[in-house]
């Protein structure tokens, strides 16, 4: 059964940063390193993430990792962790066995985002409005990727405690009357709009195929890539409004996490998506649809948005907590499987 143990984990320690499309790897080799050249692969390449790991890290390394603490796109529950958009299952007992490892980890992706926050400096951060960060105070993460990623980070007894979730799945809807035009054409699942059916990288292809049908006009891209860059360029006008609304709805959501969290101490989005459309960030809409949270327009006015610069911040954050993981209120229990 996973251990409960909270004792440290030994050196060399692999950590792995497995979204739905890349896996990135890493090794710190002692409490004083930092994590080693990065390894990324796709995850459509490998049968398993098993697989993945021998190619991209033993093969490469005479160093054996023996330990691992890996975060996975997915809720990690039992012995056997499918991941939310990837086909591979995480079997940490099977890693045992299989890798040379004496012990394993299991955390959510979204929890190493939020180890991050604290790890990176404002060198690796680009402010979207707002005041000053208040110390030690409620903290957010948001991700749009292949699906979208949430996770809260609180302080609590002088450690960092992240909040892990599936925050991606809230309900969004249709807010101003353009809204009402479009949202009956974007695509549902199981007969509702949650955040993953707007805040992602396919999320943006349905925005924008709902855009061009609310007005009845063709849609020739298929890639977030081709709309983002059509929209940047101003190009494209459905292009254009479909990453305005995707702007739009993130200032919301993250607005309402905000509130949920009270995060005094910055609302932090990371991931590619976000990273190519900052000048689209920074336009306006997204600050007021973040602001525009009555009655307490004044609070989240207050409130720094960043984001995330830094091109491999999960591992940065998986690196920060494998050094010292008495930093973190990290809980393991159930989560942890040991030789």
């Amino acid at each position: 059964m996973p251990g409960e143990d909270q004792t440290e984990l030994r050196f060399p320690i692999l950590i792995g940063d497995i979204g739905g499309t890349n896996a990135r790897f890493s090794v710190v080799l002692d409490a004083h390193s930092e994590a080693g050249e990065p390894q990324i692969v796709q995850t459509a390449d490998f049968a398993t993430i098993d697989d993945a790991i021998r190619v991209a890290v033993l093969d490469r390394s005479s160093v054996q990792p023996a330990s691992a603490v890996l975060a996975v796109a997915g809720p990690v529950d039992g012995d056997e962790i499918p991941l939310t958009n990837c086909p591979w299952v995480v079997k940490p007992k099977c890693m045992l066995a299989g890798l040379g490892l004496s012990d394993v980890v299991v955390l959510n992706d979204f929890e190493a985002q939020a180890l991050a926050v604290v790890a990176l400096g404002e060198e690796h951060m680009e402010k979207i409005g707002g005041g000053t960060p208040e110390p030690h105070t409620g903290r957010v993460v948001l991700g749009p990727g292949t699906g979208l990623g949430v996770a809260g980070l609180i302080h609590v007894l002088d450690r960092w405690i992240p909040v892990p979730g599936e925050g991606g799945h809230m309900d969004i809807g249709p807010r101003t009357p353009r809204d009402y035009q479009v949202f009956p054409h974007i695509e549902t699942i199981e007969g509702r709009v949650s955040g993953e059916q707007i805040l992602c990288g396919r999320g943006l292809v349905n925005t924008y195929r709902a855009v061009a049908a609310a007005d009845g006009k063709p849609a020739p891209f298929t890639r977030p890539a081709e709309i983002t860059a059509a929209a940047l360029a101003d190009s494209d006008p459905v292009a254009k409004e479909a990453l305005s609304t995707f702007v739009t709805c993130l200032g919301r959501t993250a607005g309402d996490l905000a509130l949920v969290f009270m995060s005094r101490g910055g609302v932090f989005l990371t991931g590619g998506i976000v990273q190519k459309i900052v000048p689209a960030l920074k336009a306006g809409n997204f600050r007021e649809a973040f602001e525009d949270k009555a009655p307490h327009r004044e609070l989240l006015r207050a409130m720094p948005v960043y984001v995330i610069t830094h091109p491999l911040a999960a591992l940065a954050g998986l690196a920060a907590y494998a050094r010292a993981p008495w930093l973190f209120g990290v809980s393991t229990k159930g989560r942890r499987w040991q030789a």
